[in-house]
């Protein structure tokens, strides 16, 4: 497994002016996934063998702050009704509230979605409208493929989780921007 970025020095606090690196790509990318997602998923989770579909929505919100270079942005996340799939593995959190900034060509987060660890995710850019987000925390390593779709009106992510160097975790998420 590679561990990627595994030192909590990330504190934003101690720049007085905008960094040269940070990419006006990834805060457009950013901004354009602003808004109310209804999220229609698929997990295969390989311990138990079992396929998943629910349905969730995802609330994704910029957040004011004093230094005007960096992007800060609050993730919430809730089920459309009650699913069975939450008692059946209470490691998932069934809603929730992330805050996260970008710094560089990283996404820092306050907490990841299977553990209240902080961390980082490096972000890859494969063209303007797809963004690939690497994390690791705790046993896991985590890669995202997320992309927007139709002037942004859609949006799709396939994510797979590695726990000790084994397939976990693959999920679907076909995804509609219902309030901009």
């Amino acid at each position: 497994m590679v561990v990627i970025n595994q030192k909590p020095n990330f504190n934003s606090g101690d720049y007085d002016s905008p960094e040269i690196s940070i990419n006006s790509n990834l805060k457009r990318w950013f901004s354009r996934n602003i808004g109310l997602w209804k999220s229609n998923r698929t997990y295969f989770l390989e311990e138990k063998k079992k396929t998943y579909n629910l349905c969730m929505y995802i609330n994704v919100e910029g957040i004011e702050t004093t230094k005007e270079w960096e992007s800060h942005y609050k993730f919430t996340w809730y089920p459309e009704k009650k699913y069975s799939f939450f008692d059946e593995n209470p490691k998932y959190k069934e809603k929730g509230e992330m805050q996260a900034f970008i710094k560089g060509h990283q996404l820092i987060r306050e907490n990841f979605y299977l553990s209240n660890i902080d961390g980082i995710s490096n972000i890859k850019q494969v063209d303007e409208h797809e963004m690939i987000f690497e994390s690791t925390y705790e046993d896991w390593y985590i890669l995202e493929h997320t992309r927007l779709i139709d002037d942004d009106k859609y949006r799709y992510r396939v994510i797979y989780s590695w726990n000790k160097d084994k397939l976990k975790i693959v999920e679907t998420h076909h995804e509609i921007k219902i309030i901009t």
